[in-house]
């Protein structure tokens, strides 16, 4: 009988096959992979500004509250970027002189902004309030890391909707008291589950199931 296939024929078959069902499997990974890659989201590297703020020169070991330059952080949606008038408060008395701050002292002799890079940022359907948030018990570093120790200002999550369902899921977990809010060194304690429940009577904080609609934060 005449073979109509060569021998090595049923390896190439198999290989084809195998070959095929790997690339497919990686194209998944890959576009699975890749929007949520340190790379593209940027997670733990800090942007390059100018000039280079330090926030763990100035909240951390000066202690500086957050909300004497993002004084808008418990009253209104965004937290607010200080005018420069702000930073030369201090600045036209200490380090009046250094290079470093020559864009600062530029800024306000000329009466321009300066131009930051933003650091954090959601989608345009994604509604946001920080007001809200921080007046309810949920504190800066819960989604921006312990920022006094950063030297230079770095996105510490990737805002999905997974990580921001999982709060709203089980608000309890992450729920503080007022003075602890600004506290970046906040580390739940072993009776949390408790003060959690009893911090959403206290906070008039909705059901977790209300929480979770997607019109809380699709608008």
């Amino acid at each position: 009988m005449r073979q109509i296939f060569h021998p090595g024929a049923d390896a190439i078959l198999r290989l084809t096959i195998f070959g095929a069902m790997a690339a497919v499997a990686g194209f998944f990974v890959l576009v699975g992979g890749i929007p949520n890659s340190l790379y593209a989201t940027g997670v733990g590297q800090a942007p390059h500004q100018t000039p280079p703020f330090s926030h763990k020169h100035h909240a951390g070991e000066l202690g500086i509250d957050c909300r004497y330059c993002h004084t808008t952080v418990t009253t209104q949606a965004t937290a607010g970027i200080p005018p420069t008038h702000v930073c030369m408060t201090c600045h036209s008395q200490i380090w009046n002189k250094a290079p470093m701050l020559a864009p600062v002292r530029d800024s306000l002799a000329d009466d321009v902004p300066l131009r930051w890079v933003r650091v954090n940022r959601l989608p345009d359907y994604v509604y946001f309030n920080h007001a809200i948030h921080v007046r309810k018990g949920i504190g800066c570093s819960s989604c921006h890391g312990a920022v006094t120790h950063m030297q230079l200002t770095w996105p510490a999550e990737n805002f999905t909707m997974a990580f921001c369902l999982a709060c709203h899921r089980h608000p309890e977990s992450r729920l503080r008291e007022p003075d602890a809010v600004w506290n970046m060194e906040w580390k739940p304690g072993s009776d949390q589950a408790a003060l959690g429940r009893r911090l959403m009577a206290e906070y008039h904080i909705a059901s977790a199931a209300r929480l979770s609609d997607c019109s809380i934060c699709h608008r």
